[in-house]
């Protein structure tokens, strides 16, 4: 799967590096099953997708986990710009949503 990976993130639309870098490196890690995991600030989850059956060129994902250590969930997409960068929105159910951009881990 061209998605998988992991993709480390560099710029988010809602918040600033010092947030999304504050615990880790901000990052979406993608298996070739379509799972995967992410971090970013105080909110990290599991994820599960699939890639779109019309256009084949974006991994749709429902995703699971906390933010601040509360249970929260939610949905997003990934969109390669190229080999090396996606770029996508995370989206928590009832609050905010937010794009974002990374590149291709090592």
């Amino acid at each position: 799967m061209k998605f998988a990976g992991t993709w480390h993130i560099y710029e988010m639309e809602l918040w600033d590096e010092d947030y999304f870098n504050m615990e880790v490196q901000a990052y979406i890690r993608i298996n070739p099953k379509g799972g995967g995991k992410f971090q970013f600030g105080l909110v990290s989850g599991s994820i599960h997708g699939e890639i779109d059956e019309e256009d084949g060129k974006k991994f749709e994902f429902t995703w699971e986990g906390n933010a601040e250590c509360d249970p929260a969930s939610g949905s997003g997409w990934i969109k390669l710009k190229d080999e090396n960068t996606i770029k996508g929105r995370i989206k928590f159910h009832g609050g905010d949503s937010s794009k974002f951009w990374a590149n291709k881990a090592g």
